[in-house]
């Protein structure tokens, strides 16, 4: 069965068979881009049901797999999303408005602000965390384990092949 990178690399055969062998890795990007739309959909799936977005659930699971208190400084987030301060900022006044988050300043050094998952927060991460993992569990039905295996393992090898290693 053809997809639609297959018919678009078929396309650049026709055209310039030149490129005929250098095409793979156009297959292999391209499908990586059409995944991350099926990924996209996920998220607007559990934005209509749960109510938060892709960049506030991933507050919610990162707060929550923190373990308790379940409270992390506004720096650890900017460090482990790679998105800007302006971002997070924004992201957690709105999961504060839903009631969800809650800023906590430290009583030694007010400039330090830390973000805590409220109770309802909390049981919305654990509610959302297992429609999150059933809904990639269906997507990835089609594969074997040791597919999924091997996927995994060949783009952890690029990525850090890449320099995206585990942060601090």
């Amino acid at each position: 069965m053809a997809d639609a990178v297959d018919r678009i690399t078929e396309q650049w055969r026709d055209q310039r068979p030149d490129l005929a062998e250098a095409l793979g890795v156009m297959e292999l990007f391209g499908r990586v881009q059409r995944m991350q739309r099926v990924v996209d959909r996920h998220y607007k799936k559990l934005a209509d049901e749960y109510g938060v977005n892709m960049g506030e659930c991933d507050i919610l699971f990162t707060l929550r797999r923190s373990g308790p208190p379940y409270t992390l400084t506004a720096g650890a987030f900017l460090r482990a999303s790679m998105v800007t301060s302006g971002a997070i900022t924004n992201r957690i006044d709105r999961m504060e408005a839903k009631g969800l988050v809650e800023r906590l300043r430290d009583g030694e050094d007010r400039r330090t602000v830390k973000i805590r998952l409220t109770p309802r927060g909390k049981d919305l991460a654990d509610e959302t965390i297992v429609a999150h993992l059933r809904d990639y569990e269906e997507i990835l039905s089609v594969l074997t384990p040791t597919e999924r295996g091997q996927m995994t393992e060949s783009l952890r090898k690029v990525l850090e092949a890449r320099g995206d290693t585990a942060l601090d």
